[in-house]
């Protein structure tokens, strides 16, 4: 039982540092850019520089890209760009500050913007950020680095008119990282040698108990033999009271005393037939009619039932073997080395280790 909830503890740990793990992963967007140069030649750049943000659809998208009107950053609430919802695909181009990306993003999908390009700090070089914008989740909004950006924002300013394709790259992040690939294959493993461990360990125990509360149990039987054989054991004769009366009967067998049944007598005075009661005394150790503890009684030492009662184990079923009235209960843990009581329960047994 212990075992199981350890297993199911650490896997619901190992699934928990999964499922966190996860929230870093990101996808980066491959920016593809087209424009005349001053040849009036096409000219096209390709790059895996942007990053998804992290409420943003993960989609893909394009249009000419425009500028704010004024601040570069596109912040505030009123119309910021030349363009509105019934003007040709447009992707905005905005510069990181003063205000939230989810307001930036907002200010630019209020007038139509099928996407919005946020470019970092200057002096960040082309270095980005996994943002986070609550406030406008679906919209497909990324990162480039401050290079990168200036680069179009140069060419916008100068009046050349700048395509803009953003197609869905490749996630990154601890999933995707090798050495954490490692990390997980040694925690995995760590998990599993743990549990491998413990339910080792837990078998030996259980099976060092086992093999405790088997001696413990020979040894008592030992004593126990020994002390029975100090009770009175008779031949019943003809005219004894329990040949001639018709309610004394052996409580074990419910049978009536004849003339020749050999018979002991109990420290309490109870008679029972000796092939009857010798097996009960093993098993029970009590008389069957008054419950005196026999063993107690004969002198048999008590730390010798300490033992036995500390090494049993946790639960023993038991089956009780009834005919009209119940006899007596036959542990189950003795089912494999069956007992014959037909007066044979003092043979010596062979000694074990």
């Amino acid at each position: 039982m212990g075992s199981g909830k350890t297993q199911l503890f650490l896997c619901l740990l190992l699934g928990c540092l999964f499922q966190c793990s996860a929230g870093f992963v990101f996808w980066t967007a491959v920016v593809e850019i087209s424009y005349l140069n001053s040849h009036n030649e096409t000219t096209d750049k390709y790059c895996e520089c942007g990053v998804f943000g992290r409420n943003a659809a993960v989609e893909r998208a394009h249009g000419i890209v425009t500028l704010p009107r004024g601040d570069p950053k596109g912040c505030g609430p009123d119309p910021v760009y030349n363009r509105n919802a019934s003007s040709p695909a447009w992707i905005a181009l905005v510069k990181r500050g003063n205000c939230t990306f989810s307001e930036k993003i907002q200010a630019a999908t209020r007038q139509g913007a099928s996407a919005v390009v946020i470019y970092n700090f200057d002096g960040s070089g082309n270095t980005t950020t996994h943002m986070s914008h609550p406030e406008t989740t679906g919209a497909v909004a990324i990162m480039v680095g401050n290079l990168q950006g200036m680069e179009i924002v140069k060419l916008l300013q100068n009046g050349t008119e700048v395509l803009m394709l953003i197609e869905v790259g490749s996630p990154h992040g601890p999933w995707m990282d090798t050495y954490w690939l490692y990390f997980l294959s040694i925690a995995f493993f760590i998990v599993t040698t743990a549990s491998i461990g413990y339910f080792v360990f837990i078998s030996a125990n259980r099976l060092y108990s086992l093999r405790m509360h088997r001696r413990a149990e020979r040894r008592l039987k030992s004593e126990a033999k020994k002390a029975i054989q100090r009770l009175q054991v008779r031949t019943l004769k003809r005219g004894d009271e329990e040949t001639t009366s018709e309610i004394l009967l052996c409580a074990v067998c419910i049978e009536s005393y004849k003339v020749g049944d050999v018979v002991t007598v109990l420290t309490c005075d109870h008679i029972f037939h000796k092939a009857c009661i010798e097996p009960w005394l093993l098993e029970k150790r009590t008389c069957p009619m008054c419950k005196c503890d026999i063993l107690k009684a004969l002198g048999v030492e008590e730390e010798c039932k300490d033992a036995f009662n500390h090494n049993s184990p946790p639960e023993v079923t038991v089956i009780t073997v009834a005919g009209g009235e119940a006899m007596y209960e036959v542990p189950l843990t003795d089912a494999a080395s069956p007992q014959h009581y037909d007066n044979r329960a003092f043979e010596e047994e062979p000694s074990r280790g």
